[in-house]
């Protein structure tokens, strides 16, 4: 994939924040935004993953959050998904795509189903990866991966490494093999990006926590939409991903066994089939690029 293009990360101003962003694949390809969980940046997105996706002819669009990597931090500011939902619709704006295919994981997967809800035109279509409705005792997390949430902050580089490789032990996927040197990697440039983490994580945390219950608005989604969700994610149940294709009219569940709340490399060749078959039936019957 390494003939795929790669646009190096830039920043749109959208509103009152600044997202940070970067692009793979053809520029005049239907745009597929990538959006990410709590407290994690757009290089959680493996950069093999998204090589991948691009290969489907998708130009794909990874970014920062508010209060996540290199994007605008809101220290004392309460928001909601609604408002992270805005933030990404406008990105699109920015990035000058009418439509997007738009693929959410975990609090992501709330901002897609947030975004499909409030801007329907706005989505070619939709994918919601470990992700959950609001709807009260669906997609709790074990009380086993809470102890491991519940911490102190780190103190050193290494102890945060190392305390990373611990919680992924907890809520990564027991069916697939971990790449512990690319988990280790990816924690030091997360930390490089974004000393101040904790603090943006609790302040997404509190949107979540306010946040309604979906389910009857996830009724109106008209666009093809598939969920997918591993079996064995103790930090989302797939009870989650089951109220999520239940809520949305014509949804497709993908249940991968083994996997976790993580993105292996061994599930990848499933996900980006998933993502870019449900994708192409959103395109067909459409000649225009978004």
């Amino acid at each position: 994939m390494s003939d795929v293009r790669y646009t190096p990360p830039g920043f749109a101003a959208v509103g009152d924040v600044d997202l940070c962003f970067d692009i793979f694949g053809d520029p005049e390809g239907p745009t597929m935004l990538l959006i990410m969980g709590m407290g994690f940046q757009l290089i959680h997105w493996p950069e093999s993953f998204c090589r991948q996706l691009a290969a489907e002819g998708f130009r794909v669009v990874r970014f920062d959050n508010r209060d996540a990597g290199l994007s605008t931090h809101l220290p004392g500011c309460r928001y909601s998904l609604e408002d992270m939902a805005d933030d990404a619709t406008g990105l699109l704006d920015r990035l000058g795509a009418a439509s997007a295919h738009v693929v959410g994981a975990s609090l992501g997967g709330m901002i897609a189903q947030t975004m499909a809800i409030r801007h329907p035109p706005r989505l070619r279509s939709l994918a919601s990866l470990m992700s959950t409705t609001g709807r009260r005792g669906k997609g709790r997390t074990s009380v086993r991966v809470l102890r491991h949430l519940l911490t102190r902050p780190t103190r050193s580089q290494e102890e945060a490494i190392e305390r990373r490789v611990r919680v992924f032990a907890s809520i990564g996927s027991i069916g697939f093999e971990q790449d512990l040197e690319e988990l280790r990697r990816t924690t030091v440039s997360a930390l490089e990006r974004d000393p101040d983490a904790r603090n943006g994580r609790r302040r997404q945390h509190r949107a979540v926590r306010h946040a309604p219950d979906r389910t009857k608005a996830l009724g109106r989604v008209a666009v093809p939409t598939v969920v997918i969700h591993g079996t064995a994610d103790r930090m989302c149940h797939p009870s989650g991903g089951r109220a999520t294709a239940e809520a949305v009219r014509g949804a497709r569940l993908e249940m991968i066994s083994g996997m976790g709340h993580d993105l292996p490399p061994g599930a990848w060749p499933r996900l980006v089939r998933a993502i870019a078959d449900n994708a192409h039936r959103g395109d067909q019957g459409d000649g225009g690029h978004g």
